[in-house]
């Protein structure tokens, strides 16, 4: 089991262990300088050092390469495994690794750098750049960068094909997958589709008259000082790079070719170290490298035309996690390589999690970093939500209710037939055991609140409620969790 933050071993201990991973680590390769600044605690090192080790033994997963912010700043940046497995090679964090679709996010700074210049606006139609696609005066740039300009996926399944590791250039990819008809109306749904991208790198080429590993070396790379990032299109990975890897069901781990040139172009062409990839992090909670209205545009969840909202902004995925946080956040696929970057722009966190295998190793690491280094955002009104839903509880048990705790709504729901159910129902459940908050929103100027009251007959029960500003209940309504 991963040692959790509050775990406190024996010094000898921590010193003995803490000095077995530094040696590992140091044989693995050179640190760079700025993997040195403190920020993690050395409880906190372990815990991801034994989760990390958990995951790929339990995967089969080659290595990882994990870069960490904290307060703005990296905080830690190391990497576990084997960057070849012949000749076994260790992994080591100054190696590249494909980020894939985490590119996307990048692209888009690319173009919204072209929109402050006035060289292009988002809401431009494609037909200005390319009139011969379909329904090019129907599709609009932003419309490419958030999915949903109906344009079908060139690049939709997560395996190798044979066709896939063919050379291909980027207007061939238009020629066929952008003039086919579209998959639905623009506007009006959200579907993930590589070939936006594709339509994006050859519009930030016409726009910029640069070549579009240029222009992002340029405008992007060279300013936040992401010196290992490199276009896979141009410059492959080479000997001394990490290897792809796979697994065919639950059989041997084993090397796989890459996509020939151009398959990934403009859609998942970058590989940098995940410290470089954690820069590009910084400058998104530092508001560095674009205005205050393009980091808007950036994370801004997309609107449906019917006004649902899809947890996608312009080459980045939004959401506020269950426990308050907002994140911003995308993975990434290529052939043997996976990844995941999440940025907490109000903690000013960011986890990098980058892999040479497919296997979900990435994704269930990142996920555990997370845990432990986001606490539940603070809610001061929690405690005062949980014992006056308690004290609610249990006054329907024995069919009472004190109505200076709720609403004049929820006083009319509760009438006589209502109460007589919530007593003769829940009073043979015993008295609560335990009573916690699940999960909290907002809506209609209310806090939104789930709790989970568990009784002594061992029965769990859920309850929705809506709580005024004042404290007064809106909705109280009971269920039973099954199982």
């Amino acid at each position: 089991m991963p040692l959790s933050i509050a775990g406190r071993p024996h010094r000898a201990a921590l010193r003995t262990r803490l000095f077995a991973i530094t040696i590992a680590i140091a044989c693995a390769g050179p640190l760079p300088a700025m993997a040195q600044a403190p920020g993690l605690t050395p409880e906190t090192e372990l815990a991801i050092a034994d989760l990390v080790t958990k995951a790929l033994a339990e995967t089969s997963v080659p290595s990882v390469s994990i870069a960490i912010v904290k307060d703005g700043e990296l905080a830690y940046a190391k990497a576990f495994g084997a960057a070849r497995l012949d000749p076994r090679t260790a992994a080591a964090p100054g190696l590249r690794y494909k980020i894939a679709s985490n590119s996307k996010q990048i692209a888009a700074a690319a173009v919204l750098l072209l929109v402050e210049e006035g060289k292009l606006s988002l809401d431009d139609r494609v037909s200005r750049f390319f009139p011969q696609l379909t329904r090019a005066g129907d599709v609009s740039v932003r419309q490419l960068l958030n999915h949903t300009s109906g344009y079908q996926d060139y690049y939709a399944v997560d395996y190798l094909s044979p066709g896939m590791q063919r050379d291909v250039t980027p207007d061939a990819i238009l020629a066929i997958y952008a003039q086919k008809a579209l998959d639905f109306e623009p506007g009006t749904r959200y579907q993930y589709s590589n070939t936006n991208y594709v339509l994006i790198g050859r519009i930030i080429e016409q726009v910029s008259g640069e070549p579009l590993a240029e222009f992002l070396r340029t405008r992007i790379f060279e300013k936040l000082g992401m010196d290992s990032a490199i276009d896979v299109n141009v410059r492959p990975l080479g000997p001394d790079d990490p290897a792809g890897y796979t697994r065919y069901a639950l059989g041997p781990v084993r090397e796989v070719a890459s996509e020939g040139r151009g398959w990934m172009w403009a859609t998942g062409e970058l590989a940098m170290t995940a410290a470089d990839l954690a820069k590009w992090d910084i400058s998104l909670m530092e508001g560095s490298l674009l205005s205050p209205e393009s980091l808007a545009a950036l994370s801004t969840a997309t609107l449906l035309e019917d006004g649902t909202a899809s947890n996608y902004a312009l080459g980045l995925g939004v959401s506020q996690m269950a426990n308050g946080h907002r994140r911003w956040g995308h993975t990434g696929g290529a052939s043997g390589f996976l990844s995941s970057n999440a940025t907490y722009p109000d903690d000013r966190i960011a986890i990098t999690v980058l892999s040479n295998g497919e296997g979900e190793a990435f994704r269930t690491i990142a996920a555990e970093i997370e845990k432990l280094l986001l606490a539940p955002a603070e809610d001061p009104a929690t405690a005062n939500s949980l014992a006056r839903a308690r004290q609610l509880f249990v006054g329907l048990q024995n069919g009472q209710l004190d109505r200076t705790m709720i609403t004049e709504d929820l006083s009319g729901f509760f009438n006589t037939q209502v109460l007589e159910d919530f007593a003769s129902s829940l009073a043979p459940l015993g008295e609560v055991v335990s009573i916690s908050q699940a999960s909290r929103g907002a809506r209609g100027g209310m806090a939104y609140r789930t709790f989970v009251i568990t009784t002594k007959s061992k029965k769990k029960l859920s309850v929705e409620a809506y709580v005024e500003p004042d404290g007064r209940f809106d909705q109280y309504l009971v269920s039973e969790i099954p199982g």
